[in-house]
């Protein structure tokens, strides 16, 4: 049998170093216009809608948070190699992170819990497509 050639990409050192360097770059980024964004947002419409407008702000902030201490975690993941810290700090965030809105749907409309979601999930939106032009390779 013939050994079949590879062709492909070689990944030095210097391009580990500048993918980091994007990494922590764009989550810094992605916190701040998440925060900005569901801040405005709900600055616009808390006149009108009081508590979603709540919900929206604090649906924004558990969503950086919770960006964060995932990023944090899967940092630690593959610094350590253990898996048990990892898969407990999940299991906190989600405990932690998911009870949030239903004390919106219980205190207000319960519609005011997909504010919350919004703004949860605007970090994970915006880090995915940073991440898709951050990360290409030529």
């Amino acid at each position: 049998m013939q050994e079949e050639k590879r062709v492909g990409r070689s990944y030095s050192d210097a391009d580990a170093a500048a993918d980091l360097a994007a990494y922590f770059a764009l989550k810094r980024a992605v916190s701040v216009w998440s925060l900005a964004g569901n801040s405005v947002v709900a600055l616009l419409v808390v006149h009108w809608l009081p508590l979603p407008a709540l919900a929206l702000a604090t649906g924004g902030l558990c969503g950086v948070l919770n960006a964060q201490l995932t990023g944090s975690s899967g940092e630690l993941l593959l610094k350590n190699r253990t898996v048990g810290l990892f898969v407990l700090s999940s299991f906190l965030r989600i405990g932690v992170f998911g009870i949030v809105p239903v004390a919106f749907a219980v205190h207000g409309p319960w519609w005011s819990m997909a504010w919350y979601f919004a703004g949860f999930f605007l970090p994970l939106a915006l880090f995915a497509l940073g991440a898709r032009r951050a990360f290409e390779r030529k």
